[in-house]
């Protein structure tokens, strides 16, 4: 049992690094590069791909391919494309464009993105097989997932990557590493029923029917809502933060300087919060567990609106980065479970794939666009600093409105089940 959770806990670890090497720190190198008003596509195109491959690579790895070995060729090909925007990124220098760098980056993310919820059914499986509680074994495991993109990202602030191109060449070489590793893993079973030949079987399509049970459907529809503001503060706390430095009252503080390491102690309180989920979910069911996270996200733009980098307002942004942990955990580890234990195994993978499809695909989508549009509204088409730094915190306010009309919406919409029986296909 030891050695399976420990063998979970390293792909967890890894999973996240790969991400936490460019996801919060890429907005500056594009703000420092020239293409500061670019940097919604850059997030926004996560969200895009997630439209369709999370689905697609979970309806193989339900119907054809194993998960893990699925999970180690999306891990190869977004590995080798996040190299080579890394070596094109180096090549260009600051004659950097939009149009090369973007498609080498795109490609890599279109095979990432599948990997997080693959990752998921694959320590769900391994937990099931063991007889383990996967609400209760879980979370301290996918908590390493937390520790790596920390130790991923700070790894790129302080050998003074943060605004270069080394932070792809950093998390093309991680995802190698646990495309080999992926290999490793307990074999997860395929589904080789063959009962029905409709197009949605043939297809690995059943998971989509899932929004004709009602309660389901409202759930994903509130997963796209607040999916809006999962990419906001990794593409944009960076660049806020940084443009501290353009005045003079706050150019050598800490966060001005430092915004990566700042940004960590969000993950940090991610870590923390991993391991608060198994008793609220259990004390206060799967509605209020959301809706605090939902509330959490009103707190965490709002903050940031208020705060500055030297002191006391500097406290805000510290304050901001603690509830983030519960804003980003409660929803997307107790979704994730929620998932998990509301649908059947045969179509499981793809059911993940759909909450993904919700949350970073149709939700991060619109929202990383929409918050450029605020952002160059109110923060690029100003020159002078104290402008800049207004419009910022215009900005971040917009935001934290949003954040509360859902939370609103959604106390007053959503119906948790009373049971917890899994819908089959």
């Amino acid at each position: 049992m030891k050695n399976l959770k420990l063998r979970l806990i390293v792909m967890n670890f890894l999973e996240f690094a790969v991400w936490g090497a460019y996801l919060t720190s890429m907005g500056g190198y594009l703000a420092t590069h020239g293409l500061a008003d670019n940097i919604g596509w850059f997030y926004a195109v996560q969200g895009i791909v997630s439209l369709f491959m999370p689905a697609l690579l979970g309806i193989v790895a339900d119907r054809w391919i194993p998960a893990q070995k699925v999970l180690s060729l999306a891990h190869t090909i977004a590995g080798v494309f996040m190299a080579a925007a890394g070596y094109y990124a180096m090549t260009a220098g600051d004659g950097v464009q939009f149009a090369p760098l973007f498609t080498l980056y795109t490609i890599s993310v279109a095979f990432f993105m599948p990997t997080i919820g693959l990752a998921n059914s694959v320590a769900f499986n391994a937990l099931t097989k063991a007889g383990m509680d996967t609400v209760k074994d879980f979370p301290p495991i996918r908590v390493f997932g937390t520790i790596g993109f920390i130790c991923s990202m700070l790894t790129v602030d302080f050998t003074g990557l943060q605004h270069t191109f080394g932070q792809f060449f950093v998390s093309g070489g991680l995802s190698l590493v646990l495309a080999a590793y992926a290999l490793t893993l307990p074999n997860c079973p395929v589904s080789k029923e063959q009962k029905s030949q409709s197009w949605i079987d043939i297809f690995g399509l059943r998971a989509f029917t899932l929004f004709k049970n009602p309660r389901m459907a409202t759930f994903f529809i509130f997963s796209m809502l607040l999916g809006v503001s999962l990419q906001i503060t990794n593409g944009f706390a960076n660049p806020f933060l940084t443009a501290f430095g353009g005045l003079e009252q706050y150019a050598d503080t800490f966060a001005a300087q430092h915004a990566n390491a700042l940004i960590s102690l969000s993950q940090i309180s991610e870590t923390l919060c991993i391991l608060l989920i198994p008793f609220c979910m259990k004390r206060f069911g799967i509605k209020n567990v959301m809706l605090i996270a939902m509330f959490a996200w009103v707190f965490r733009f709002g903050f940031f609106g208020m705060g500055n980098p030297g002191m006391p307002g500097v406290i805000l942004f510290v304050l901001s980065c603690i509830v983030y942990g519960v804003a980003f955990d409660f929803f997307n580890i107790s979704g994730a479970l929620y998932v998990d234990q509301q649908t059947d195994e045969s179509i499981r993978s793809s059911a993940q794939g759909l909450f993904m499809i919700m949350t970073n695909g149709i939700g991060a989508t619109i929202g990383t666009l929409s918050a450029q549009a605020v952002v160059t509204h109110f923060v690029n088409s100003q020159t002078e600093p104290a402008a800049i730094i207004q419009g910022w915190s215009t900005s971040w306010y917009i935001f934290a409105a949003y954040a509360l009309v859902v939370a609103v919406a959604f106390m007053l919409i959503f119906k948790a089940p009373e049971a917890q029986k899994p819908i089959e296909k």
